[in-house]
């Protein structure tokens, strides 16, 4: 399996950073694997898994209830991905579906309404918390401050040691964690790591379920997440730059293909 994901990488345009991390319990702990999992890359859209990460912590800590509604002001309103940049202000919509909007649509707006509500400090301690040690979060989306001139960067390791935490449920409670999960469960933006496994068919019990979240801009495509099948539980982080849109999702495709093929052939583990 390593051979054949470092294969797909050799083969590939641009750079990649990529970590799949087979998580459970040790005694049945099996696949991982790494390529240039301390290289940085610009983080696009993937920095909204710990702004998600930093809302629960805060609602965990008795902050606020993601039950409570914030109102869209026109001040929010910034382009890009999403649909609330289209909408009215004055709209209200609880911290859930703000978050809802962040992870499966790649919504601003809804990211930025996030972040004025949690800070930055929150932020960067979530990431910290989360074993993200080498990257680093510096700024809003969609947004360019005259004295702000780093972008968000992640290392392929540090998503790696996230999702990790996220799907164990050892970053906070279990329910906080579940529901995060569930959230990314929903994305809509499934071109990368799913789109090349099985059809799901009308199953009320699917076959497989990868919780993801992808981020790109021209030369960089990344997408990243955590693979459930009957067999095991798979994370896998995928980040690249120097690409063509095209060619790093039929990469994304390949990786999440491989996983999903290694992971057929495994016995059920306790997670």
């Amino acid at each position: 399996m390593e051979k054949r994901l470092a294969e797909i990488i050799a083969e590939a345009e641009g750079t990649w950073g990529v970590v799949v991390e087979e998580l459970g319990q040790e005694s049945c702990k099996g696949l991982y694997f790494e390529h240039l999992p301390d290289e940085v890359f610009i983080a696009e859209s993937v920095i909204k898994v710990p702004i998600m990460a930093a809302v629960y912590a805060a609602a965990e800590r008795g902050e606020f209830s993601v039950e409570n509604r914030l109102a869209l002001r026109r001040e929010d309103l910034v382009g890009g991905s999403g649909l609330l940049y289209t909408l009215s202000p004055g709209l209200k919509l609880t911290i859930r579906d703000l978050v809802t909007l962040m992870i499966i649509q790649s919504d601003n707006t809804a990211t930025n309404m996030l972040i004025n509500l949690v800070g930055k400090a929150s932020i960067e301690q979530t990431m910290r918390d989360l074993g993200m040690l080498k990257s680093r979060y510096s700024r809003k989306l969609m947004i360019y401050p005259l004295d702000v001139t780093e972008n968000n960067t992640i290392t392929a390791g540090d998503v790696a040691r996230m999702l990790g935490k996220i799907a164990s449920g050892t970053f906070l409670s279990r329910r906080a964690s579940e529901e995060m999960i569930a959230i990314m469960n929903k994305q809509q933006v499934r071109n990368g790591l799913p789109s090349l496994l099985p059809e799901q068919g009308g199953a009320k019990i699917p076959d497989w379920e990868l919780p993801c979240k992808s981020g790109w801009d021209t030369g960089r495509q990344h997408d990243v997440g955590v693979l459930y099948t009957a067999g095991c539980r798979i994370s896998i982080t995928a980040l690249s730059k120097d690409v063509q849109s095209q060619a790093a999702l039929r990469t994304l495709g390949l990786l999440g293909r491989a996983v999903y093929d290694y992971s057929s052939t495994k016995k059920s583990c306790p997670i």
